[in-house]
């Protein structure tokens, strides 16, 4: 972002990406700025949600909020949109998806063939005239809406990912999987084999992508030796191939409800790379060496072949250890004593526990909702995360103990930066209003053993959630950088991510930068421009993976609830705004309004400072983490809304 001026009589000219609401109103955050810029309708100049702009400051108004007006469109963020047909006197439009699009978009004659409700792949022409509707063309026609494999499709193009791959890329990966089926002495070629240790895998019961697999070894000193193996995607993905472009563009494989759209394609990702039990592999692997007090004494790292021979589930692997026998029973329960250790040592140390329940589904055939549930989480769970983030703070460990001192080398760290200040002060009168306390110093700061401790006691309370899902929104967001600035929640000097290649194109990179590492002594010191590009495109993408896993949740719990109008549920207050409170059901944690305009039994008023509603009359209080009665009582899925009532 830029600022400039021209003169002292003349306004301040920023560069920023902005921000929409569904009411044509956009705000622009700029460094230089303690608020954001305020564009009021009509003053947006065309500019759509995290376009570039350039914005000209309207004169100050005091006690008001700066306002600006939009000069200059610098670069689009999008043109392709989601939409839903409508006729209106002779003319057909598309209604956006997305609500932050505040217009309607103008659709050319071949348009007329298509019904209200059909749902479509639009392409928006250069719009520059505010006074004038957006024209476009449709690219394809997606079907009606609430179709679910509509609303999926919407939801995946709505986010920019694409869920086919082009055919140069599924004929380089079938000759790479045909190739390759029996091992070449060059696949072997100064790799450790560990084919007789052993080795196994656990993952989710549906999973097929399995990138990670434990081998344990007992030390005849007492030790124990655990080889940590992840699958070896860029022995096959060569950089400049197809594959490599590809997988640089898609840059994460995504996760929704009913299908995984994978960053590489299947034969290789589901086959060739993944860890499958009874079958030889081709890995990278960290072996850490942890003593009795489970306490790392030694690490190294290399190339490997490994022959998996159990595959797990969560629960499978749970299930031995409850019963205290089973396959690798011995190997499970030393991984589990030392993980808990970790674990614990990694907490007293600051690491933040933003651990929350993860919503699952169980659909029709038809993809309708039959259940929504959240999943529990198992030692195992546990187990699996800390050897993974072994592996990843290893690699970090090496890569700057032998390269830090040369601040222009190039490598991949996962980062996360302080929290900001001011969100910390709202999440703190937010902890306060529940009755809890988050203690800051007196700068504003906090530590990772404060969040632990205020975790520690809500744990099991109504308000677990609320807490947990405020502090992690107070949080920067972790990125991919190529400075290595440390990452607070893990309380960190330095952390990177090895350990899921076949679906982070970020942990290919760091898979290559380190085998050079270790193989030719030296990284990278004059790419440092280029790197940052990359990584800054990976955490950009991140944003639209985040954003389809998410909005296919929000989608299936509001169908989940389109069938239960009139249904009475439990739930916990996870918002208050003047206009209403947002309550999320216990179960399912699907999120509604119950609207102040629905409340019948008084007036109510919103008192900010206390996160809650106070009924005039009655002196009655909604507050934050309240558990009370609801009844649904309509849902928009075009929306994705829910709206509750209270049940006195």
């Amino acid at each position: 972002m830029q600022a400039s001026s021209t003169d002292s009589t003349q306004p301040t000219r920023l560069e920023g990406i902005i921000s929409t609401t569904q009411k044509g109103i956009g705000f622009l955050k700029h460094p230089d700025l303690t608020e954001d810029v305020r564009i009021e309708a009509g003053f947006l100049n065309a500019a759509l949600n995290r376009d570039l702009v350039e914005v000209q400051l309207l004169p100050k108004v005091p006690d008001m909020q700066q306002t600006g007006e939009v000069v200059r469109i610098i670069k689009r963020a999008r043109t392709k949109f989601v939409g839903v047909i409508e006729h209106e006197n002779g003319f057909v439009f598309a209604m956006p998806d997305d609500r932050r699009f505040y217009t309607t978009i103008l659709l050319d004659e071949k348009a007329k063939e298509l019904v209200d409700g059909d749902k479509v792949y639009v392409e928006m022409h250069e719009w520059t005239d505010p006074k004038k509707q957006p024209l476009g063309t449709v690219l394809e026609v997606l079907g009606h809406k609430g179709v679910h494999e509509v609303e999926i499709r919407s939801i995946i193009l709505e986010n920019g990912i694409d869920d086919s791959f082009p055919a140069a890329v599924e004929k380089e990966a079938e000759q790479i999987h045909h190739e390759h089926q029996a091992h070449t002495p060059e696949d072997l070629e100064g790799r450790e084999d560990v084919r007789t240790v052993a080795t196994f895998t656990i993952d989710p019961a549906d999973a097929k992508d399995f990138d990670d697999a434990l081998s344990v070894q007992f030390l005849e000193n007492g030790n124990m030796e655990v080889g940590i193996h992840i699958a070896d995607v860029t022995h096959y993905v060569k950089p400049g191939s197809a594959l490599d472009t590809e997988g640089k563009a898609r840059a994460y494989s995504v996760y929704l409800v009913d299908r995984t759209i994978p960053m590489l394609p299947e034969v290789l990702s589901n086959d060739l790379c993944s860890l499958k039990p009874d079958v030889d592999r081709l890995t990278f692997s960290v072996w850490a060496v942890i003593d009795k007090d489970s306490k790392v004494v030694g690490t190294r790292f290399g190339k490997s072949i490994i022959h998996s021979q159990k595959r797990f589930t969560y629960e499978e692997a749970q299930e031995i250890l409850n019963k205290g026998e089973g396959t690798f029973y011995k190997e499970l329960v030393a991984l589990n004593t030392h993980a808990k250790s970790m674990r614990d040592r990694r907490m007293k140390a600051g690491s933040v526990d933003f651990e929350q329940r993860e919503v699952k589904f169980e659909l029709a055939d038809d993809g309708t909702p039959l259940s929504v549930y959240t999943k529990e989480r198992l030692d195992t769970h546990k187990l699996i995360e800390e050897y993974m983030l072994l592996a990843n703070f290893s690699v970090a460990e090496h890569i700057m103990a032998n390269f830090g001192k040369n601040k222009q080398h190039v490598f991949v760290y996962r980062t996360h930066d302080h929290p900001d200040r001011e969100k910390l002060k709202i999440v703190a009168e937010l902890v306060k209003a529940t009755g809890h306390e988050l203690p800051l110093s007196p700068k504003g700061d906090v530590t990772g053993q404060a969040l632990n401790k205020l975790f520690a006691e809500i744990t099991g309370l109504p308000e677990e959630n609320l807490i947990k899902t405020a502090a992690l929104r107070s949080m920067a967001k972790a990125a991919y950088t190529v400075p290595n600035i440390g990452h607070f929640g893990l309380a960190a000097p330095s952390y990177s991510q090895f350990t899921s290649p076949i679906r982070r194109y970020a942990d290919m990179i760091a898979h290559r930068l380190l085998f050079q590492a270790l193989t030719q002594n030296t990284l990278p010191n004059d790419q440092w421009a280029l790197y940052n590009k990359i990584l800054s495109d990976l955490s950009q993408r991140e944003v639209n993976t985040v954003g389809a896993e998410r909005d296919s949740i929000k989608y299936k719990q509001v169908e989940y609830m389109s069938s239960r109008i009139g249904q009475v549920f439990d739930g916990v207050i996870s918002g208050v705004s003047e206009w209403g409170v947002f309550v999320e059901e216990k179960e399912t944690r699907c999120e509604g309004l119950v609207s102040v305009r629905s409340m019948n039994d008084d007036f109510y008023t919103f008192d900010a400072k206390k996160f809650r509603l106070v009924g005039r009359r009655s002196n009655k209080t909604l507050s934050l983490g309240d558990v009370i009665r609801v009844k649904v009582e309509k849902t928009d899925l075009d929306r994705k809304t829910i709206d509750y009532s209270l049940v006195q």
